[in-house]
């Protein structure tokens, strides 16, 4: 079986890290996966919300560590290449016009914490557990995972998990704003698909430029932003699905979007 397993359906793609008996341990078949399936599913019309999950009991136990001392002997180049090529997913994740959700079916460490982090939206089973975890191996971090976290649940939170490789459960995920809903084991799948099914169904378009916007405001100057905004408002008023939620709501219907 293949490392990364790829459906879609009804809009929905859902990108499943395959490696269960790994706890879904990020392999290089993974890494190249994911870079090709979210270039191909962004620029892919009939996508309107990407899933990330893993198989089995785990989300991501992140890098492999059995095979880091392989890779360590190639040298400090190639170590760092072969880092900056990781990099690319979670940088593909910020970019890409779809929104993606992670479906947190069990452990996110390390670089799988990164991984959630440059998701979307989380919604995390109740038996899920997160950690930085980098430190009880000597490395100090990838995958984006330091501006992911810091964002999420504050400096004094994110250094705290850093600096001690402590693990945190669903339940405070949720408190400290790190998951968006935590609900039980098996139920998440059902929510996920409710939350995908939702965005799906929104103006494409749109969510692509309200994507952005929302990826800007991390960082952006405010005027920067505002300008942004207004250019993208003027491109989404020039769009069908926005002449047919005018429509719509004149006729007292509910709109009915084609994504363009």
């Amino acid at each position: 079986m293949p490392d990364l397993l790829e459906t879609v359906d009804d809009g929905i793609a859902t990108l499943t890290l395959n490696r269960p008996e790994a706890l879904n341990a990020l392999s290089d078949e993974i890494r190249f996966g994911l870079v090709d399936a979210l270039t191909r599913l962004g620029a892919d019309p009939e996508v309107g919300c990407i899933v990330i999950t893993g198989s089995g009991r785990g989300f991501c136990a992140g890098g492999d560590v059995k095979s880091m001392g392989e890779r360590n002997a190639r040298g400090f180049e190639a170590r760092m290449a072969g880092i900056q090529q990781s990099g690319r997913v979670p940088a593909l994740m910020h970019r890409t016009p779809k929104p993606i959700i992670g479906m947190i079916n069990g452990v996110a460490v390390g670089a799988g914490l990164g991984l959630a982090t440059a998701c979307d939206i989380r919604i995390a089973g109740r038996s899920a557990k997160f950690g930085a975890a980098f430190i009880k191996i000597g490395l100090s971090g990838d995958w984006g995972t330091t501006y992911g976290l810091t964002r999420l649940v504050g400096t004094a939170k994110a250094r705290e998990m850093f600096f001690t490789g402590d693990m945190i459960g669903a339940d405070e995920a949720f408190r400290l704003g790190l998951v968006n809903q935590v609900v039980e084991d098996a139920e998440l799948l059902e929510a996920t698909l409710v939350m995908a099914r939702k965005i799906a169904a929104m103006p494409r378009v749109t969510l692509g430029y309200t994507k952005k916007n929302l990826e800007f405001a991390e960082t952006a100057e405010f005027q920067a932003l505002v300008d942004l905004e207004a250019f993208h408002q003027a491109r989404c008023s020039q769009t069908e699905d926005h002449k047919e939620a005018i429509a719509a709501f004149k006729e007292k219907r509910k709109p009915v979007f084609q994504g363009r």
